[in-house]
């Protein structure tokens, strides 16, 4: 066999096995992907229980209870339009509050309520850190480059 016969071989075998690595790792993550919805989303197509999704949106004033544990929360991520009742028991991020944005990680239960795993706080592009929220701006500026 001439040599440019193995070289197209040996490229074939190697582009085989190129693709078929790439085809098992899209079937070992296929049920690993975590989806983001908005409220609207799941009002127009709810995702299947159990699935694993992200919910986002804003927390709705006035929904957050705590329970009677004191780690189990239930409160409402809303879009303007649509809300959608989650639960989550663990310790809440600094940042959650009602009126502020949240990502929720975690699954649509059947009887459609949002139990979550994790949650992320988001926060304005206007955030300052507390430390640093009754300098004046000569005096943050001080501050940050003390850091540095």
């Amino acid at each position: 066999m001439k040599a440019k016969h193995q070289r197209l071989i040996l490229v074939l075998i190697a582009l085989v096995a190129l693709i078929g690595a790439a085809l098992l790792a899209i079937y070992a993550l296929r049920n690993q992907a975590s989806y983001f919805y908005l409220p609207a989303d799941i009002a127009a197509k709810p995702p299947e229980p159990g699935r694993a999704i992200r919910l986002g949106g804003m927390v709705e004033g006035g929904s957050l209870r705590t329970d009677a544990d004191g780690v189990t929360i239930h409160f409402i991520v809303g879009d303007g339009k649509n809300r959608v009742p989650v639960t989550f028991k663990g310790i809440v991020p600094d940042l959650f509050k009602e009126g502020s944005g949240v990502v929720a990680e975690g699954k649509m239960s059947p009887d459609k309520t949002f139990v979550a795993d994790n949650l992320l706080a988001k926060h304005d592009e206007k955030y300052v850190p507390r430390e640093m929220k009754d300098m004046t701006e000569a005096q943050a500026r001080a501050a940050v480059k003390e850091t540095r």
